[in-house]
């Protein structure tokens, strides 16, 4: 009796990654074509945080928006605030105090730190590292906790105004500040004698999710995950604002664009936020923290507080907007933890954006995620997620 030849078929395994999944750091939903573990075609889909908020803000005053934008990158919420008031003060001509150019200078390093220490904690935790996790997250507390005293809110703070900052630095604050960049030089090779030479954070990183500098710069990367790839394009070199031209500083670099350059990266950079902090700490002036352009910028706290004209004021600005908002259009961008956030912003004179549209990193990253993950395995699918470090609240908007 001849045997008969069975022929075995096989075919691609599709699953979906997300968005309920802890590694997608939100609501992200991958659609994986596998071939055994080794991903053969990757489909992102975004939009299950979307929110409307660039709708919304056309509805909105130019002040009634800066709490919205606390909600676009929520783990770095004062960059955003002070990428919007920076595009609104060039749309309105605004020239913003010396010492509140360096308070902003400040607080958004000190965003940049906290932002980039829980990338750390979460992407070391995705590929197995739990006690980098629990180490970053002590001096991100010390941060937080250095916001509340600035400004009573710890997440979402809206520090950020139209024309400078809602208040001055308390008493004793920059002093406190100081002590910690004294301090964090020392814990970040802590974290690096955790996992930096480790072979298993080699094995997780190395040569994983490459991408050339010129195939960074055609799909519109910026931040750490364009200058992973030897590219030293930072907005606040080119198109500097703030404080940061008055400043020494470095743009770290990486060489062959993978995880572990990218890591690197933001590595050196928390290492430049603490020089830069330090710097501004020596060399902020006294004065005034708010323009002098009372068409557009928040009376004083106290005179609103005692004076019925005042009062009348604010009211006026928080509730109608300026009166004699210049019609026009403006794109400005800041250099935000993630990468490029700029804000495109139409005026047709009143005191509410015509159009607001946002440009978040987040968005542009989402999109590279194939040309990262095709040809590698699911393990490594993880690893490529938390290189580019997206949060979906901006990414959706």
């Amino acid at each position: 009796m001849a045997e008969v030849e069975k022929k075995l078929e096989t075919k691609n395994l599709t699953i979906s990654l997300g968005p309920q999944h802890p590694a997608t750091h939100g609501v992200l939903r991958l659609v994986l074509e596998l071939d055994g573990e080794t991903v053969v075609k990757c489909t992102p889909y975004v939009g299950y945080l979307h929110r409307g908020i660039e709708k919304l803000s056309e509805y909105k005053t130019y002040l009634q928006i800066i709490p919205i934008t606390d909600r676009l990158d929520y783990i770095s919420s004062l960059s955003n605030n002070i990428g919007y008031c920076v595009a609104v003060e060039k749309l309105f001509a605004i020239e913003v105090p010396e010492r509140a150019d360096f308070i902003r200078t400040i607080t958004a390093e000190m965003t940049r730190i906290a932002s980039h220490l829980l990338w750390l904690a979460t992407h070391a935790l995705d590929l197995g590292a739990m006690t980098v996790f629990l180490y970053a997250f002590r001096e991100r507390e010390w941060i937080i906790d250095l916001f509340e005293k600035l400004c009573g809110a710890r997440l979402t703070v809206s520090y950020a105004r139209i024309g400078g900052v809602r208040n001055d630095v308390p008493e004793g604050w920059l002093k406190d500040l100081y002590n910690f960049t004294e301090e964090f030089p020392k814990r970040i090779e802590e974290y690096e004698t955790l996992i930096d030479q480790n072979r298993i954070w080699f094995k997780r990183t190395k040569g994983i999710g490459v991408i050339s500098a010129e195939e960074a710069i055609n799909w519109g990367l910026s931040g750490p995950t364009l200058r992973g790839s030897g590219v030293p394009y930072d907005v606040r070199k080119f198109m500097p604002y703030a404080a940061y031209n008055k400043i020494e500083w470095e743009v770290p670099i990486g060489k062959n664009g993978d995880v572990y350059d990218r890591y690197r990266c933001r590595m050196e950079e928390l290492r430049q936020s603490n020089r830069i902090i330090r710097q501004c700490i020596e060399k902020i002036p006294d004065g005034p923290v708010m323009a002098d352009a009372p068409k557009f910028t928040l009376p004083p706290k106290d005179k609103v507080l005692s004076d019925i004209e005042h009062l009348i004021h604010q009211f006026v600005l928080i509730t109608k907007g300026p009166m004699t908002a210049p019609i026009g259009e403006i794109y400005s961008a800041i250099e935000a933890p993630k990468g490029e956030l700029g804000f495109y912003i139409v005026s047709d004179g009143t005191g509410k954006p015509y159009r607001m549209k946002i440009r978040a990193p987040s968005f542009v990253h989402a999109s590279v995620l194939p040309r990262l993950c095709i040809g590698h395995l699911v393990a490594d699918v993880i690893a490529n997620i938390g290189t580019i470090d997206i949060v979906l609240g901006e990414c959706d908007r």
